[in-house]
C-alpha cells in the first residue's frame, strides 16, 4: 500500500521522541488493514495539540482496557453509545477525544465530556495528514505568519486531501481554526 503519509514525514514534523506507535494486530483481526499499518508504522504524534493514547503498559484496574472506548467510558462513569464501545482511543485533539472504528477505519471525535460524536476524518491517513499539516501551521504561527493566511492554507491543503474535517461547522478543526483567526492562541 502506498500512503501520502510516511514515517519520515511524521518524524520530520514531530521528532522521533514525540511519535507513539500502536502494536501490530494479527492478520484476520477485525481491523481495517490500512489503519493498522499506519498506526504501527507511521504512528501518532504527541504534542500540545494532539495527545496520544495512554501507554497500555501502565497498570490499570482489572478489566480496564486503555485502548477501547467502552472500557474508558465505563471507568469514568460516562454513558457510551453502544455502537462505539469497541472503538479505539487514539488520543485527544485539543479537547475532543479521538476514536477509530477499527472495522471501518473511520475516525470520530467525541465532544469534551460527552457521549456525542461525529465523524472527523474518512480514515487514519487523513487524520495523520491533518496533524502533520497542523504542525506546519503551528511553526509558521510561531514565526508570525498571518493567521488568516495559515487558516486558508490549512483548509485548502487538508480539504483537497479529505473534506471531511470541515464538513461539520462545529468540528474540532473548524473551532480551533476559528480561535486562531480571532487571535485566541
Amino acid at each position: 500500500m502506498n500512503f501520502a503519509v510516511t514515517p519520515g514525514r511524521m518524524i520530520e514534523a514531530y521528532g522521533l521522541a514525540n511519535v507513539v506507535y500502536f502494536p501490530r494486530y494479527p492478520v484476520g483481526a477485525p481491523v481495517d488493514v490500512a489503519a493498522a499499518m499506519l498506526l504501527s508504522s507511521v504512528g501518532l504524534p504527541r504534542s500540545e495539540v494532539f495527545t496520544s493514547k495512554e501507554d497500555p503498559a501502565d497498570p490499570y484496574d482489572p478489566g480496564f482496557d486503555p485502548i477501547v472506548i467502552g472500557s474508558r467510558f465505563d471507568h469514568y462513569g460516562i454513558e457510551c453509545p453502544p455502537e462505539s464501545r469497541p472503538w479505539w482511543l487514539l488520543g485527544y485533539l485539543f479537547t475532543s477525544l479521538i476514536a477509530l472504528d477499527p472495522e471501518s477505519g473511520k475516525v470520530y471525535a467525541f465532544s469534551e465530556s460527552e457521549a456525542v460524536y461525529g465523524i472527523l476524518h474518512r480514515d487514519v491517513e487523513s487524520l495523520l495528514f491533518s496533524l502533520i499539516e497542523f504542525r506546519k501551521l503551528e511553526v509558521d504561527h510561531d514565526n508570525d505568519v498571518d493567521p488568516e493566511e495559515l487558516v486558508a492554507r490549512f483548509k485548502r491543503v487538508v480539504g483537497a486531501f479529505d473534506p471531511t474535517p470541515f464538513a461539520d461547522e462545529d468540528s474540532q478543526w473548524n473551532l480551533s481554526l476559528e480561535e486562531l483567526e480571532h487571535g485566541m492562541w
